[in-house]
């Protein structure tokens, strides 16, 4: 079983930044597609960026420019920086891998318990 904790949601102004973390336990970490999702109460769950097991990330277009997904294999982590915050960021943040070695496909992951990020103007 997979297990995925989240920390580093916060309350942040607008412009600000934030960086979010992830530890996963459990079997194949580095061969895990892993990804960041997104939530507001009423909306579906949208992806924020993933990252496959060669580091090779993508980008919703929400976040381009402003987000930057990072993993440590050696550390079992994932990482989401944030900056220039928006408003519309606002949400619970989720960190998601994949049930699946290697590949991408994250469409049936684990999930964390989520962080929440509220940025305020």
């Amino acid at each position: 079983q997979v297990q995925l904790v989240e920390s580093g949601g916060g309350s942040v102004q607008a412009g600000g930044s934030l960086r979010l973390s992830c530890v996963v336990s459990g079997y194949g970490y580095s061969a895990r597609c892993m990804g960041w999702f997104r939530q507001v109460p009423g909306k579906e769950r949208e992806t924020v960026a993933t990252i496959d097991s060669g580091g090779r990330a993508s980008y919703a277009d929400s976040g381009k420019g402003r987000f930057t997904i990072s993993r440590d294999n050696s550390k079992n982590s994932l990482n989401l920086q944030m900056n220039s915050l928006k408003s519309a960021d606002t949400a619970m943040y989720y960190c998601a891998a994949s049930r699946y070695l290697y590949g991408c496909d994250i469409s049936r992951p684990f999930w964390g318990q989520g962080t929440q990020v509220t940025v305020w103007s």
